[in-house]
């Protein structure tokens, strides 16, 4: 890959990404597949005027090694240094980018049950830190290619072909392969924007979904809550893309106010395994049932993580004929499949979206239905016939979509 694309991408990410202003801190988390690349990504966050930047790098064998080898006791362990440099984070809020380049496979065979538990009781003392810094922060997610994966979407491929292969949808689909990526993902933003306040205007309280495939779902909307796309603002006012690439115009539903069945269209990537061909049924709000021809098990796990996991935090619109989708590749990276087509997420919702959040405390935001939770786990919904009425507070019926995409009246 020309390193021209890639220092072009590296600074997309640190500028567009994660908006870096002078004098910030930066930290970035990566798995060891692309060192090359974060080392660029490390100087472009300097050169955007970061203070200190720190590197945090992960393994999955690594991983999977201490879930067979580490009590549940010593896996839930957050050592006193770990919880002073979350506190610390909490306090001194850097710019936060996550780089993607885990295998979809691979945390088969690693015990799940163990690493869920873990997971559980380390939450309860890292999400409090992590709840005080929401809205208050800069952060990206993005995206380069390992071995495994490219392997996994071209299996025929030598290795060097298939990360090559790889590197270059990556590019393409986040917008960044193109001679002024900065200046793109303007414009872009500005796009999604104008599809917001289209949504916006028409003043929505409830979205129904309905698809061949058996999806009858419908689902009451926040009413101090907004559509919104990919970027973001923090309460001091820094704007910031935290997902490259991004398709999305979203809200946050009402916890409480989910009915019916909704069919996934797309395998689920979640924690190193695959979760496919999947159902959830919802009552009252709350997921009551779910099924799935692979890892039913690892879906009802998420489902029981805490006790917000099991119901809706995020409705978000991406038309069937995306940039992604259109590649007709699957990523198996919930990164890009979300970005594909319309998709739901279970847990947390996103008190960015409603209007005025800096004023609100985290209670306001609970009492106003914004789900919590320590999970916010995406799926996709949008098929190729999927139609969304939205239902106005007056009661008028609005297509959103028609046969997987933007309605008319909002194209």
């Amino acid at each position: 890959m020309k390193k021209s694309l890639l220092r072009n991408y590296a600074k997309l990410i640190a500028r567009v990404g994660g908006n870096i202003r002078p004098g910030q801190r930066v930290e970035i988390t990566a798995q060891l597949d692309q060192p090359g690349f974060i080392c660029m990504l490390v100087e472009e966050c300097y050169r955007a005027g970061a203070s200190r930047v720190a590197v945090h790098w992960q393994s999955q064998a690594m991983e999977k090694l201490a879930s067979r080898f580490e009590t549940v006791k010593e896996l839930a362990n957050v050592p006193s240094w770990e919880e002073e440099r979350v506190r610390e984070r909490a306090e001194l809020l850097p710019v936060t980018i996550k780089i993607l380049s885990a295998d979809p496979d691979g945390m088969r065979g690693a015990d799940r049950e163990k690493l869920t538990l873990a997971q559980m009781a380390r939450s309860a003392i890292t999400k409090p830190y992590t709840d005080s810094m929401a809205n208050r922060y800069q952060w990206c997610v993005a995206a380069v290619p390992s071995v495994a994966w490219a392997k996994k979407i071209f299996p025929e491929d030598r290795s060097n072909t298939a990360v090559e292969r790889l590197w270059e949808l990556i590019l393409r689909v986040s917008r960044a392969d193109g001679k002024d990526p900065l200046t793109d993902w303007m414009w872009h933003n500005r796009s999604l924007r104008a599809k917001c306040d289209k949504l916006n205007a028409l003043g929505f309280k409830e979205l129904e979904y309905r698809s061949a495939n058996g999806t009858r779902l419908r689902v009451g909307l926040i009413e101090q809550a907004q559509f919104i796309s990919g970027k973001k603002c923090t309460v001091g006012g820094n704007y910031f893309n935290p997902n490259i690439p991004t398709e999305e115009c979203f809200t946050t539903p009402a916890r409480g106010r989910a009915e019916g069945i909704v069919y996934a269209v797309k395998p689920l990537s979640y924690g190193g395994e695959l979760i496919e061909d999947f159902w959830l049924r919802f009552e009252e709000g709350r997921a009551v049932a779910c099924g799935a021809k692979k890892n039913a098990a690892m879906l009802e796990k998420i489902l029981a993580m805490d006790e917000g996991a099991s119901y809706l935090g995020e409705c978000a619109l991406v038309p069937y004929d995306s940039p992604i989708n259109e590649t007709g590749i699957l990523f198996y990276n919930t990164l890009f499949d979300e970005n594909a087509c319309c998709h739901l997420a279970l847990g947390r919702g996103y008190s960015n979206t409603i209007v005025g959040f800096e004023k609100y405390s985290h209670a306001d935001f609970a009492a106003m239905g914004v789900n919590d939770s320590s999970v916010h786990v995406d799926f996709m919904v949008g098929s190729e016939d999927l139609e969304i009425i939205g239902v106005t507070k007056s009661g008028a019926r609005v297509p959103v979509f028609e046969n997987g995409t933007w309605s008319a009246q909002l194209r």
